[in-house]
């Protein structure tokens, strides 16, 4: 199957199964569909269940139980000590730009000036655009090359790409309601298209910041040649991840306290199982052999990300605010501490939908 087509033939699947399916689960259990689909998404009526103690040690030994692992075996690997002749360049003209134009956003975001009163909500697009600036002039400045300037048309594509990928978890979002949006109120035009600017910056930032972590050799070292497995009978198993996929994104709406987690895993397990059932290469293959690093570098990267998004969201005047069920507690600016390990497999989404649309263009 060609490039475009296999793109186009996972785009529909994707969509088929993150808009049809949580829709189909609602409506067969008689919830009202036309509250799912509110816009602006105003309404809040998903009751999450109170913090538990149980729970909150239940999600942090699952994710320690992966996370530890990777950091011990990491750290106890020994990267070869040869080095390479240095490829560093002076810090670029449009990366100090970027500093400047990020500061200016920053002081505007966060302070209420009158003056600026009718702009404010709007500030969060300008960090990002300067924030995409200042990390590819970083990773110029490290390397010799950077997202921006070495695949510009690819780099220009990733925004729209961003803004349609964000715009799914928002939809999702409708379904277990983990966030929701204060400030002021927009039409469904406005909305629209203030909530698109800035969703555009997302796959651009994360893929640029995974881009400058995979350049550091100790990383690439520790991870390349890291722990190699087989994956047992691959397209079964991805048939009934598929499967299991499908029946969890349909009772999501139904049981969002139990399944809000499907929110962020979901996309991944959909891409990833195509791939394997269309033979293509994917990320799982990658992990297979032991060349972690690509993984690694792009779960850091979203991490990365998440905690700017998070501070900078703290004090803005148009900013979201969470709930998450069973786990609500230990903020980190409005996040709760465990909501960060969403960034994590988030970070493999960024990469995958990435290398989808770049495969296209390269075929």
């Amino acid at each position: 199957m060609s490039g475009i087509k296999s793109f186009f033939f996972k785009f529909i699947i994707l969509t088929a199964m993150l808009l049809g399916t949580p829709l189909l689960g609602v409506s067969l259990a008689g919830y009202p569909v036309l509250r799912f689909l509110e816009f602006p998404p105003k309404t809040r009526y998903v009751q999450h269940a109170p913090f538990s103690w149980f729970a909150f040690a239940a999600y942090s030994l699952s994710i320690l139980a992966v996370v530890i692992p990777l950091i011990i075996s990491g750290l106890r690997s020994h990267p070869n000590q040869s080095t390479a002749a240095s490829s560093r360049k002076t810090f670029p003209w449009w990366g100090w730009l970027g500093l400047l134009s990020g500061l200016i956003s920053w002081i505007l975001a966060w302070t209420r000036l009158p003056w600026f009163a009718e702009f404010q909500p709007h500030t969060f697009s300008p960090l990002w655009f300067s924030f995409i600036l200042v990390i590819n002039a970083i990773c110029y400045r490290q390397t010799g090359s950077c997202l921006m300037t070495d695949r510009p048309g690819y780099f220009l594509l990733l925004f729209p790409t961003s803004a349609a990928f964000w715009w799914f978890f928002e939809y999702s979002n409708r379904f277990v309601q983990n966030w929701y949006y204060m400030g002021p109120d927009f039409s469904p035009q406005e909305y629209f298209w203030y909530a698109t600017l800035p969703f555009s910056t997302v796959l651009p930032a994360v893929l640029s910041t995974r881009q400058w972590f995979f350049s550091f050799r100790c990383l690439r070292q520790r991870y390349g040649n890291f722990v190699s497995f087989t994956l047992p009978y691959p397209r079964p198993l991805a048939s009934g991840i598929l499967l299991i996929s499908a029946m969890g994104l349909a009772a999501i709406g139904v049981w969002p306290n139990y399944l809000f987690p499907l929110l962020w895993v979901s996309p991944l397990l959909i891409i990833v199982s195509l791939q394997i059932l269309m033979k293509e290469q994917n990320i799982i293959d990658q992990m297979c052999a032991g060349h972690w690093g690509f993984a690694v570098s792009s779960a850091l990267a979203a991490l990365f990300c998440g905690g700017f998004w998070e501070m900078w969201n703290y004090f803005s005047l148009a900013k979201w605010e969470y709930s998450i069920p069973f786990v609500h507690r230990f903020l980190i600016f409005e996040m709760p501490l465990l909501g960060y390990a969403g960034y994590l497999p988030f970070g493999l989404e960024c990469t995958v939908v990435g290398g989808m649309l770049e495969k296209m263009l390269r075929r």
